[in-house]
């Protein structure tokens, strides 16, 4: 009588068992692929999305930026007119002062030459402003 064995009859369903196992978890593993593929398409979309509103945010703020860099600018020289425009006003009052002054003292020379010194100081303020008003 042969000889009947039961070792090598399981070590072959063994085998085709594993087979079928490890198939099942390929299936299982590329659908597990497929959701985490379509999560991280969603995920990059959003990304994106969101890096758009970012460059759209610092397109914004840089108009906002230069919006004020050139108002700033236009502060700037507004102050440096009023700061010349002061000095020139300082000058004039004492110009002015000094031919109170030498009025009545009655020093007629000083009074006339401070007097012209002050037509020729508005006198060149006036060419200015014309100069300023034309440009």
């Amino acid at each position: 009588m042969a000889r009947f064995c039961l070792r090598g009859r399981f070590r072959s369903n063994s085998k085709r068992f594993k087979f079928q196992f490890k198939n099942k978890n390929k299936k299982v593993g590329m659908k597990n692929m497929q959701e985490k593929f379509v999560t991280l398409a969603a995920e990059m979309e959003e990304i994106s999305e969101e890096q758009r509103d970012i460059r759209e945010g610092q397109r914004q703020v840089r108009g906002k930026l230069l919006a004020i860099e050139s108002e700033c600018e236009e502060l700037k020289r507004e102050t440096r007119i009023i700061i010349q425009q002061t000095a020139r006003t300082q000058i004039k009052l004492a110009l002015m002062f000094g031919i109170l002054k030498a009025s009545q003292q009655s020093d007629f020379a000083t009074v006339a030459n401070l007097t012209h010194l002050l037509r020729e100081l508005v006198e060149r303020e006036n060419k200015e402003m014309r100069a300023s008003d034309d440009s």
